[in-house]
């Protein structure tokens, strides 16, 4: 039996075929005669100002927007049941099939009435295929019934792109070992929660923040079952969500927990309903009770305590003492050392830090480990505009953990695009996808260690290839992706180690930049060389007991035109270029060194084929 389960196809969902089903029965249920829909479907293209961050590329599947619906998809996601996140549906709602967890589900259809028919419930961590896409939901670690979303969305040559999704989520040691999580690694983009993106929000675990809160409440309130003791306990929830703290102050303070029958409600659909002996409505049962989260304040701009509200409710109860909790990592204050409390006569306020997002340090781990190639804010200011001010600021908090080195394949791979619609010979760099998880491979298995030891003998490297027109195709195109200090026989070893593909010779030295320009200043001064120029630059190294290396940087000057070295001054002889700067940030010549104005024309010519080439491939884009 396991291995037919193991074998077996994942569920096939036809989105478009499952709506015009889920109409005709909500038409019946109405007793409404609605024209019959014809299939396929020919939705009309998505509106100009549909937020991007709520779309999957390449797709028509849209996530927690539904109160952007149109006739564009039928295709909805909800990843939780949050207000912020299902607003837009209701009792009406026929504009799509809803696609969510299965707590998700039954609780939209008993709290907010949602149509049956539209509402399609998917197993956790199974694959299922919807419209042709792969989907897998995984738990988010959020609220009951909060997932992820894992996409795998087709793309040419049968391969497939990768999303990831994270709606609401608060990231825990355990999504790191996720083996179904693992498979998207790399992925080509994640809709990230940046709910607390800024890094003042270093607020404390989940356990530590329940822990707090038990020891408060077993130290102010006793061993007491509380039915009527003196002092009240608030705890400030959600309809949904916070369930792990109600539930660790029922086990561990020997306490029921008052709830009203709203809450109730909900807690019943999750499976924690009166019958369970930890949640009760009658208030004479507890001293620990649930209340809205605007009871004990207002949270905006910032934390405004309503004691006189506190106050009304200590007198009406027969309580002497009120000891409200609230648990937002919005209250955190880095700079108290214990967490923050508010008091008035006999009324205290606890401000916990207990989040169920991810605070800025698990943010950022969890974009390390899945190493995506670009992120997606979901939350903030303005993020549903990808190109916003406030969407590349949130950018720029995840810097050095996205793939770059993927994101700079694909511009080059576009570069390589734009460069042979202009004209040049598609043979001349073979084929640009070839072999790009082969370079990958040598880079991370042989490391610096191969790009210092195959430039040993860079000198002896044999130019006779140099006759082959392919070979000086390809120099030509090296020539203007690479920066002009890299000498002639760095670009030959680069086109030999690459299988004359331009990517891979492209993304292999930079990678390694930094050891061939150490290897360049290294060189002795008796290594044969060609004809080329010295230039006097500044650099970003610094190099021991070398001052006059970092001086005088050899720069070779093949002429991609003729196939020969080119002619020049004496290779002793000394000029400054600002065309032909170091690697890295190209800062000005150093103070007091002469400047040349040698080789002027030369230089301006070279620039300006350079120049038209990139004009070319960003006119186009």
């Amino acid at each position: 039996m396991a291995s037919e389960s193991s074998t077996a196809k994942p569920l096939a969902i036809d989105s478009s075929l499952s709506f015009v089903t889920a109409i005709e029965s909500f038409s019946r249920q109405l007793n409404l005669s609605l024209p019959p829909l014809k299939l396929p479907f020919r939705p009309p293209p998505l509106p100009a100002d549909f937020p991007q961050s709520k779309l999957i590329p390449k797709s028509r599947f849209v996530v927690d927007a539904f109160s952007h619906a149109g006739e564009f998809s039928v295709s909805y996601f909800l990843s939780h049941f949050h207000s912020d996140h299902y607003a837009g549906l209701s009792p009406t709602w026929c504009k799509g099939i809803i696609f969510c967890s299965d707590v998700t589900a039954r609780l939209l259809l008993e709290v907010l009435k949602v149509p049956l028919p539209f509402v399609q419930s998917l197993p956790l961590r199974e694959p299922v295929v919807i419209d042709g896409c792969e989907v897998i939901l995984i738990d988010a670690n959020h609220c009951p019934g909060a997932v992820q979303f894992l996409f795998k969305i087709p793309s040419a040559d049968e391969k497939f792109e990768r999303y990831v999704h994270t709606g609401d989520f608060r990231f825990c040691d355990s999504m790191i070992i996720d083996p179904v999580l693992k498979t998207f690694i790399g992925s080509d983009a994640v809709f990230l929660d940046t709910t607390y993106c800024n890094p003042k929000f270093i607020f404390p675990s989940q356990d530590e923040s329940i822990e707090y809160i038990v020891n408060m409440i077993q130290k102010i309130g006793g061993e007491s079952k509380g039915s009527m003791g003196s002092v009240l306990f608030l705890i400030a929830t959600y309809v949904i969500g916070k369930e792990k703290i109600l539930l660790q102050i029922a086990s561990r303070c020997n306490r029921k927990i008052m709830v009203d029958a709203r809450k109730m409600k909900v807690l019943r659909i999750l499976g924690y309903g009166g019958e369970s002996g930890v949640f009760t409505e009658h208030e004479n049962e507890s001293d620990v009770h649930v209340v809205g989260w605007n009871v004990l304040g207002e949270f905006w701009p910032y934390f405004r305590p309503n004691f006189d509200r506190m106050n009304d409710i200590m007198v009406e109860k027969g309580y002497s003492k009120v000891v409200g909790f609230v648990p937002t990592g919005w209250t955190y204050e880095m700079k108290h050392k214990n967490f923050s409390v508010r008091s008035k006569d006999s009324l205290e306020i606890h401000l916990v830090p207990y989040s169920e997002h991810s605070n800025y340090n698990e943010i950022r781990e969890f974009v390390k480990f899945l190493k995506p190639r670009r992120v997606v804010p979901t939350v903030g200011l303005d993020v549903d505009k990808l190109d916003s001010k406030h969407a590349d600021k949130i950018r720029k908090h995840f810097g050095g953990l996205v793939d770059e080195m993927a994101n700079r394949k694909e511009f080059l791979k576009g570069f390589h695009r734009g460069e042979m619609s202009d004209g040049i010979d598609e043979t001349a760099t073979m084929t640009v996808n070839e072999d790009l998880e082969e370079m990958e491979t040598v880079s991370e298995t042989c490391g610096s260690s191969m790009a210092l030891s195959s430039l040993q003998e860079v000198g002896s490297t044999d130019r006779s290839v140099l006759n082959d027109e392919e070979q000086k195709k390809i120099i030509q195109e090296l020539r203007e992706c690479l920066p002009a200090w890299v000498t002639q026989d760095q670009i030959l070893e680069l086109i030999s180690r690459s299988g004359r593909n331009v990517v891979d010779a492209v993304s292999n030295f930079y990678e390694q930049e930094t050891e061939f320009y150490e290897h360049i200043a290294t060189l002795p001064d008796n290594l044969p060389k060609f004809q080329g120029k010295v230039v006097d630059s500044p650099l970003p190294f610094t190099f021991p007991a070398r001052d006059d290396i970092k001086k005088n940087v050899f720069l070779g000057n093949f002429d991609v035109s003729s196939g020969q070295d080119s002619k020049s001054s004496s290779p002793r002889g000394k000029m400054t270029s600002k065309s032909k700067a170091s690697p890295g940030k190209r800062k000005r010549n150093l103070q007091g060194k002469p400047k040349s104005k040698s080789k002027k024309n030369s230089s301006l010519q070279s620039d300006g084929s350079k120049q038209s080439t990139i004009t070319k491939f960003f006119g186009k884009a």
